[in-house]
């Protein structure tokens, strides 16, 4: 097959298409535009490039649709090429997205469009939906909004800044009762809650966990909590390895517990022994730390409204 042919061919059939072929399907609550993420059991591949490349978050394998129809069915690339032939005009199903693209979102700066929103306040839509639906306390949440690491997203949605070492906004985590994705054009690196100088450094996948996380443990002092947002991108090594240099650092696991969570918390492992520093892991008693913190202030409600309900102990009578 010439090359021409091969490039036509992966002009003409994407990775969603192969995916589908075997097996998988989309997981829309974590899926962005940029980045959708198909399953099919324990197995996890994201769709990336509109669906020109791909990538598994559990090893180092990536590349096109190709490399993918090897990857799914353990073949070399001569039968790769035959399978992918097989898929020319197959249409595969493309997610419904709740929030419409925004064109003029390209074009705007990033530092721009996050000063244009305001940050949450007491009782903003932003503020209700971390206090009430992801059981954030006050607490925490003044502590992100001192070091202007939140702003209020579209309809009640967050947005919680990544920064550079500098302390420069380079994009967003977007989470909201019906929306979950990353700001368009922006980079993920990481978000940083606590002192600039902190060793500990406590690493989930997602600003509300790291904000969970500082809340379970009363925000920690010398404890920075971060998030990669998901992604584990050259950038945010670079920034992981970065503060894992430093004297005294040590590198706390704190992703989820699960399959990825673990393959995420392999990777700090490689860092921290790459650069020197201590490393722990530490697993949230739930899937993750914004479900450990729910299941804790749901038990603590439990508990207080029972003793609210007992009937008060009658005063022995005056002789």
């Amino acid at each position: 097959m010439e090359q021409n042919e091969l490039n036509d061919l992966r002009g003409r059939v994407s990775c969603a298409a192969a995916l589908e072929g075997a097996g998988y399907a989309i997981d829309i609550k974590e899926s962005t535009r940029r980045a959708v993420k198909y399953r099919r059991g324990a197995g996890i591949v994201i769709v990336i490039h509109e669906g020109k490349g791909w990538f598994d978050p559990l090893s180092e394998a990536k590349g096109d649709v190709f490399s993918l129809m090897g990857h799914l069915h353990g073949v070399g690339f001569v039968e790769a090429k035959t399978l992918v032939a097989r898929l020319v005009g197959y249409e595969p199903r493309e997610p419904v997205w709740n929030r419409p693209l925004r064109p003029s979102e390209h074009a705007r700066d990033i530092g721009e469009r996050w000063q244009a929103r305001a940050k949450p306040w007491s009782s903003s839509a932003t503020w209700r939906y971390l206090r009430d639906a992801r059981f954030l306390p006050d607490a925490a949440l003044r502590a992100a909004i001192r070091q202007d690491l939140l702003r209020e997203g579209p309809r009640g949605s967050m947005w919680a800044a990544h920064l550079n070492d500098r302390g420069q906004v380079t994009g967003w985590e977007e989470r909201g009762p019906d929306w979950r994705g990353f700001s368009t054009g922006g980079s993920k690196l990481l978000f940083r809650l606590g002192p600039r100088d902190a060793l500990r450094l406590c690493v989930t996948e997602a600003a509300i966990d790291a904000m969970s996380l500082a809340a379970l443990e009363g925000l920690r002092d010398g404890s920075l909590y971060l998030s990669t947002g998901g992604g584990w991108s050259p950038a945010t090594e670079a920034a992981v390895r970065a503060l894992a240099a430093r004297p005294g650092a040590q590198i706390v696991a704190a992703t989820d517990a699960n399959a990825q969570g673990e393959a995420f918390a392999g990777r700090l492992r490689e860092v921290a022994e790459k650069e020197g520093c201590d490393w722990f892991r530490l697993k949230p008693p739930a899937n993750d730390w914004n479900d450990a913190l729910r299941e804790k202030v749901r038990k603590e409600r439990g508990r207080r409204e029972t003793r609210e309900g007992l009937p008060h102990a009658r005063r022995p009578r005056q002789g």
